[in-house]
């Protein structure tokens, strides 16, 4: 017998009289509310599904942060529990890409050449762009691996790629180890300087955040613009001076081209990196010493690392900082904006 009113499944509303258990309320609002909307304002309600201002997102994105850590951690730790090398790995895939980078530019195409030391220069640049490849390539895929999570808890998504490049931060922690010991062993003397590594690190995850971020509605949405990131991050590395020294390349190409090539924002971070660990890197850097246009023309000719200090420089070392402080808070700003606009979409479909 079907009754109007009464929901028997879901989903399915039945023709009939409603039918209430007896004693209980018939569902019929407070006497002098005129509708629901007005009993929900009274009672501060709103619809599950609503997205929350910025403001109140971000809040919510930091009252997780302790499950970002968490979350983050545990992935981390289980990311290669049945490869037989375990963690280790988090450590050998950069070497051997250092490795095979060494052959290829180092003594094929001869890209040591003006770079004191370029073996501590080459593991610097992989090991520091591997993170922002990874975060990038990583956070692009993000919502679709874990559609599961999402349908299954109410949290802030922003929770997910953030977790993501937490995981790939832990690993460039445990990484670098390995590339101290190789900047060590290859001559370079620890200093006061490398306490710089810390705020440099700090600017890179920040700008890692807000790109995952953007990638990870990107990827949300078209699972074909996940397949691309790898191509296009590959190009990105041969653009950002990690096996080679952007100040060294030919005087035909333009200073723009330069400059645009020192200013991008991976460029930039394994910059700052190299300067705080690599003192090579600040005596040898142009600028370093009063320019002379005849020991610049030699360095230009010879390419000898100590005659380029004469050179006039692309950029300042202030100059490197102020654009990873842009390119760090920009980029969040805007992913933080990009992601949240898309909240209540994600894990649909």
């Amino acid at each position: 017998m079907r009754d109007d009113g009464r929901l028997t499944a879901p989903g399915s509303l039945l023709s009939g009289a409603v039918v209430t258990p007896e004693g209980e309320d018939s569902g019929q609002l407070p006497e002098g509310s005129d509708s629901l909307a007005e009993l929900a304002a009274q009672y501060g309600l709103r619809p599950s599904s609503a997205r929350p201002g910025l403001v109140s997102y971000l809040g919510l994105v930091w009252q997780r942060r302790h499950f970002i850590l968490a979350y983050a951690t545990a992935r981390n730790v289980s990311m290669y529990t049945e490869a037989r090398l375990g963690q280790f790995w988090q450590v050998l895939t950069p070497l051997l890409n250092s490795a095979v980078y060494y052959l290829i530019f180092g003594v094929i195409f001869q890209a040591n050449r003006g770079i004191s030391h370029y073996t501590a220069y080459l593991v610097t640049g992989v090991f520091i762009f591997s993170f922002t490849e990874r975060s990038i390539v990583v956070g692009s895929t993000v919502m679709r691996a874990n559609i599961t999570l999402i349908r299954a808890l109410h949290f802030p998504r922003a929770c997910l790629p953030l977790a993501y490049v937490m995981v790939e931060f832990q690993q460039l922690l445990l990484s670098m180890l390995v590339m101290f010991a190789i900047v060590l062993g290859d001559g370079e003397p620890l200093s006061w300087y490398w306490l710089f590594l810390l705020p440099a690190l700090v600017l890179q995850a920040t700008f890692n955040m807000g790109a995952a971020l953007i990638m990870a509605r990107l990827g949300a949405g078209a699972q074909d613009f996940s397949q691309l990131i790898p191509f296009f991050t590959r190009i990105w590395r041969y653009f950002c001076g990690v096996m080679y020294s952007i100040a060294s390349l030919p005087a035909s190409l333009p200073e723009w081209a330069k400059d645009l090539l020192s200013l991008n924002p991976a460029a930039v971070y394994i910059s700052l990196v190299r300067y705080a660990i690599m003192s090579t890197q600040r005596a040898d850097a142009p600028g370093a010493q009063p320019y002379n246009a005849a020991k610049c023309a030699l360095f230009t000719a010879k390419k000898f690392p100590a005659l380029q200090a004469y050179c006039h420089p692309q950029f300042m070392t202030g100059e490197l900082w102020l654009a990873g402080i842009g390119w760090a808070v920009v980029t969040l700003v805007i992913g933080a904006v990009f992601f949240w606009q898309a909240e209540t979409r994600y894990g649909r479909g």
